[in-house]
């Protein structure tokens, strides 16, 4: 049924590749939960929300698509749906903002699942041209190395610049006083473990070392031991169906003049997640060997498990779903089939009952009052990011309206620590270069179609913030 044996794997294989991506996306249970919260949403009623919908997307994508890709709610989407909470809420509609948000999510979720029936993402991602989907492979990787970085807490991501934290951190309790970056020192020192297993050819060297590090902050007192391992999942009926009360309140804000920013959220999460899941498909296919002369088989099937995931999200208290990129991680273990990303599903739909325990290491370590970081996975981030960087070798520098849209993908994402970003940078430019250089039949019609959207969200963006909306 997987063609586990025709992709060059093992049943073991497939079930550590598993194993080894949810460890590496587990952090979402509980960031989500974080995040979320902020909206007034029971955080309980989130972790339920983010299992099911996660654990129903994930099993569906390893069912129907076959592809080794875990899914989830997504990572910038999160926050989005608190911005725009917030903003919904403060309509006057009489309706809580949350649930106006669940219900926009629903809205996108069921257009992405009619798009992707229809054919539209998959035509979109199969369209992109070989240049574009090496630098966005590799912008995914140095994304992932950011990301690991920060994990890590040897820099510092997000507001601007990237910033080097360095070996020493100033102390949560007394600020003035400093003390050894025990978590950076961790990472480094995971890192070093997993390329050396993985220079000695040990099977599952990524997931060894995420349990080598995981043991070592239990050892230093970093972490704590959970005292219940298992609990009963509660607090569903705290979020499900809060979506069909948000409908009322969108319709109402409609009625009150409030189309245009009720339209331009939906377009926005509908091109979040349709690009951070092409970018995900794309690098993560590429690196297993699954794209077949640039085109990705079945990926209407792929992009529609998203597309389901987010419904069952939306109906249930939980913001959109989308493909991980942390897939790699599993990828990188020898999973090439969809009974890895069955495994990964039931993994969700296990986590319901032992929250304390997954708790412990994707919960990550307070370094600062409110700040916490997770070097007990950033190691295998960083790693899987470096391996990703392979398709650069891939890329035509020969030709500079192939190498500088490519490139500019690449950096983009990093830089603005965005997936779609960096996406909109390489399309339009490469849209731009074909055309300005003569070369404009090179370029698929899709390319320029999306370049164009790109520009128009953005500049629906700026209205909305010179507007004072945003």
């Amino acid at each position: 049924m997987f063609l586990i044996r025709q992709r060059g794997s093992s049943i073991g294989r497939e079930v550590f590749g598993g194993l080894t991506t949810f460890m590496a996306m587990s952090y979402i249970l509980f960031v989500q939960a974080g995040v979320l919260s902020q909206a007034g949403m029971d955080a309980n009623g989130v972790i339920m929300a983010t299992c099911l919908s996660a654990g129903v997307a994930s099993i569906l994508m390893g069912l129907w698509a076959n592809y080794p890709i875990g899914l989830a709610p997504g990572m910038g989407e999160n926050f989005f749906f608190l911005s725009i909470a917030g903003l919904l809420g403060a309509m006057g509609t009489g309706v809580v903002g949350w649930k106006m948000a669940l219900a926009l999510v629903a809205i996108s979720g069921t257009l992405f699942l009619v798009l992707s029936v229809v054919g539209f993402r998959s035509y979109v991602m199969n369209s992109i041209p070989r240049p574009l989907q090496y630098g966005i492979a590799a912008g995914i990787g140095l994304f992932v190395i950011t990301l690991g970085l920060d994990n890590g807490n040897l820099i510092q991501a997000g507001g601007g610049l990237l910033e080097f934290v360095g070996f020493v951190e100033a102390s949560p309790t007394h600020p003035q006083a400093f003390s050894p970056n025990a978590s950076a020192l961790l990472t480094l020192a995971g890192l070093m473990v997993m390329v050396v297993l993985m220079a000695r050819r040990v099977p599952g060297a990524i997931l060894i070392g995420i349990v080598i590090n995981t043991g070592i902050a239990l050892l230093l007192g970093m972490i704590e031991w959970p005292g219940q391992i298992a609990s009963m999942p509660t607090g569903l009926a705290n979020t499900a169906g809060g979506c069909f009360e948000g409908f009322a309140g969108l319709w109402s804000a409609i009625l009150s003049g409030r189309a245009l920013e009720v339209f331009v959220f939906v377009f926005v999460l509908l091109f979040m997640d349709l690009f951070d899941t092409v970018g995900t498909l794309v690098g993560v296919s590429n690196q297993a060997g699954l794209m077949r002369s640039g085109i990705l088989p079945r990926a209407d099937r792929a992009l529609a498990a998203d597309a389901v995931g987010t419904m069952v999200g939306a109906t249930l208290g939980s913001s959109t779903v989308t493909s991980y990129i942390e897939s790699a991680t599993g990828v990188s273990v020898g999973a090439r089939t969809g009974l890895a990303a069955i495994v990964v599903g039931g993994l969700f739909l296990v986590a319901m009952f032992f929250q304390p325990a997954i708790a412990m290491i994707g919960g990550g370590i307070e370094v600062l009052p409110g700040v916490f970081k997770n070097p007990m996975i950033a190691p295998a981030m960083i790693l899987v990011g470096v391996m990703m960087l392979r398709s650069i070798r891939e890329i035509s520098w020969d030709d500079v309206t192939d190498a500088v849209p490519a490139v500019l993908a690449m950096v983009v994402m990093p830089l603005t620590m965005s997936i779609s970003h960096g996406i909109a940078a390489g399309f339009v430019s490469y849209a731009a270069a074909k055309a300005l250089t003569g070369q404009s039949r090179k370029c698929p019609v899709i390319v320029y179609v999306v370049a164009a959207l790109f520009v128009l969200r953005y500049l629906l963006w700026a209205y909305l913030r010179a507007s004072g909306t945003m």
